[in-house]
């Protein structure tokens, strides 16, 4: 029976926004039987088990040409994965040992998904797809219902144990209304993706499961909370959602507090698609998309061009590019980088030009000549740096390709403790909260079991973020925030009364954010900013920063 009006549970925000409506469960994975049958044509069960891939794959290509943008992206990583050799050879390994198509692929993937985990980092993420691949295989194999969302027939509130990247990619926001999972962190797919579609969504929330389908509940995407409601309740809360949203949509111009402390309001980017009208330049260009998947380096001149497009997307407004984020824990063919015990801590972003240092040079040379083609604003930066040497190193790369402002990321504790020496050789810094939890906490990015220490909301991660922006300020040099975290409404006015002085988001988290600084004074931000630094942890933190906000509206 679906639970009774008044039933609290709570988890952890991840997407903003509030509304309310039925629950209703993802269909389980399929189950295989559970004796195996005899294996007497291994040859025939190879050809099955392959061809099961080979379907997946095609169906994730097909599903990736009815979507754009970031879900493209997941659908088409995931499609690549269903057919990769090394996934081949493993399952041709377990049935030449006796197991039956479906079973080998179910014990094939187990394997790599135990690696994975053990790596960490990019490989503990991609080890959600292999689950994906396996129930979708396996789906094909014995005849049964593919794993995938409900389908109600009314609008409702998704809630499962976790999503795949996929079941994220393909949701419907006309159908879904809010997303809850059990497990998940702050940076995982399900909270990218909500981002992405302007759906509030709650990760790490104990007990979800527990509710009947049909169970009625109000979900608020900022503060974390998820309770169950009577259907008069309901309605009135999605009303006042549709309100709130078409009143956020309606708002425009440069962020700012209520008494006019500029706060410009920046896009995190991938490509020329994501770019929009409402934001006021680019605050992180993400350049990866260029390398990945690749036998060979790009050219300068293909980097050039794909630079130009994205630069002339903006009509000349500020962009902040992002140097090649990969590494270790973000493999790239071409390098040939060494398998590492732990790759998040190794050769990963601007350490790859150790090893590499043309990868860099080329790409700061397509970067100069797009600019110069385009007139646009460039900034660049450089992520992984740890100390002033390193960082000093990059800004004199940076000038010597002809660009004029060159800056790094913030995301190593130790970068942040010595953000003042970071600012005496770079122009701007701009701290990607993301990592800076992971670094600071312990605790893998990864890991939907530790989404407490990666909660934003941490008062030692709060405290980093508080130092670099009074460094910031001493040296009267931009400090900027491109960490998921930028995009909670609540946040932002913490950044800024700690002296942040730009905030890079998601587009559709934007309106929200706009909303939220507009509503208070630089003063009153920082006096929220004092009350989240003073607090024992995040919980507490968020709690007495949502009750000493004014709300929006």
């Amino acid at each position: 029976m679906p639970e009774r009006p008044g039933h609290e549970l709570s988890g952890l925000g991840v997407s903003p926004g509030r509304t309310a409506g039925p629950v209703y469960r993802m269909s389980p994975p399929p189950t295989l039987p559970a004796e195996p049958p005899p294996v007497t044509d291994p040859e025939a069960e190879t050809t099955a088990a392959k061809a099961a891939l080979r379907f997946v794959a095609d169906e994730l290509t097909r599903l990736s040409g009815q979507v754009e943008g970031t879900a493209a992206d997941v659908l088409d990583t995931e499609s690549m994965m269903a057919v990769d050799p090394t996934l081949a050879d493993a399952v041709s390994r377990q049935v030449a040992a006796g197991r039956a198509a479906a079973w080998a692929i179910t014990d094939a993937i187990a394997e790599q998904q135990r690696a994975f985990a053990e790596i960490g980092g990019y490989f503990a993420e991609r080890a959600a797809d292999l689950a994906d691949i396996r129930d979708r295989a396996v789906a094909r194999l014995l005849g049964l219902p593919m794993p995938g969302l409900p389908a109600p027939g009314e609008p409702y509130v998704l809630v499962a144990d976790d999503l795949s990247p996929a079941d994220t990619a393909l949701l419907d926001p006309t159908a879904v209304l809010a997303i809850v999972t059990r497990r998940g962190g702050p940076t995982s797919h399900t909270a990218i993706l909500a981002k992405a579609r302007g759906l509030p969504a709650v990760v790490g929330c104990a007990g979800v499961l527990e509710l009947a389908d049909g169970t009625t509940v109000a979900v608020d995407g900022t503060t974390g909370a998820v309770s169950t409601v009577d259907l008069a309740d309901a309605g009135a809360i999605r009303a006042a959602a549709a309100q709130e949203r078409a009143r956020l949509a309606s708002l425009s111009g440069p962020g700012r507090t209520a008494d006019g402390h500029p706060v410009p309001l920046l896009l995190n980017i991938g490509g020329a698609a994501d770019v929009n009208s409402n934001a006021e330049g680019v605050g992180l260009f993400r350049t990866e998309f260029l390398f990945l998947d690749r036998t060979t380096a790009p050219t300068v001149e293909e980097q050039e061009r794909a630079y130009a497009e994205v630069f002339g997307a903006l009509g000349g407004g500020k962009i902040v590019l992002r140097t090649l984020d990969a590494g270790a824990d973000k493999p790239l063919p071409f390098l040939g980088l060494a398998d590492e015990e732990n790759p998040a801590l190794g050769v990963r972003g601007l350490r790859i030009a150790r090893e590499h240092p043309a990868v860099l040079t080329d790409q700061l040379e397509a970067v100069s000549r797009a600019a110069k083609a385009t007139g646009a604003d460039v900034w660049v930066m450089a992520p992984m740096v740890a100390t002033a040497a390193e960082a000093a190193e990059f800004a004199a790369s940076v000038r010597r390709a002809g660009l004029a402002a060159a800056g790094v990321m913030i995301e190593i504790p130790a970068a942040a403790l010595r953000a003042r020496g970071l600012l005496e050789v770079v122009d701007f810094v701009s701290l990607g909260t993301n990592d800076l939890s992971q670094y600071t906490m312990a605790a893998d990015r990864m890991n939907g079991d530790l989404a407490d220490l990666l909660d934003p909301w941490q008062p030692a991660v709060l405290s980093l973020v508080a130092e670099v922006a009074r460094a910031g300020r001493d040296a009267d040099k931009p400090v900027g925030v491109c960490g998921e975290s930028a995009g909670d409404p609540l946040l932002a006015l913490v950044f800024t009364g700690m002296g942040v002085t730009t905030l890079s988001m998601s587009g559709p988290v934007l309106p929200a954010v706009r909303a939220s600084l507009a509503n208070h004074t630089l003063a009153e931000c920082e006096g929220l900013a004092r009350l989240a630094l003073d607090a024992s942890d995040a919980v507490s933190a968020r709690r007495t920063v949502a009750d000493a906000a004014k709300p929006v509206g």
